[in-house]
């Protein structure tokens, strides 16, 4: 399964989100969508925005999908 890597600056999520494969993409987006649900009483707030995540996601995904669809004819 695929990782992000939070405090690397020199790999941005986009670029790392290009090296998943698109199994390893939906798991991701399906982790992303619960950034915001607590996770008890006593677990930290997450700082980071899932709509973010999900905008970039499904970016990546559009992205892959017309570029299957603009193959060779």
């Amino acid at each position: 399964m695929g990782q992000y890597i939070p405090d690397n600056d020199q790999y941005p999520l986009e670029d790392q989100l290009k090296t998943l494969a698109d199994d390893e993409l939906l798991d991701f987006w399906e982790e992303a969508q619960m950034l915001d649900r607590p996770l008890g009483e006593n677990a930290e707030p997450v700082n980071v925005t899932p709509l973010e995540y999900e905008r970039i996601i499904l970016q990546e995904l559009m992205l892959r999908s017309c570029m299957r669809g603009a193959g060779p004819r």
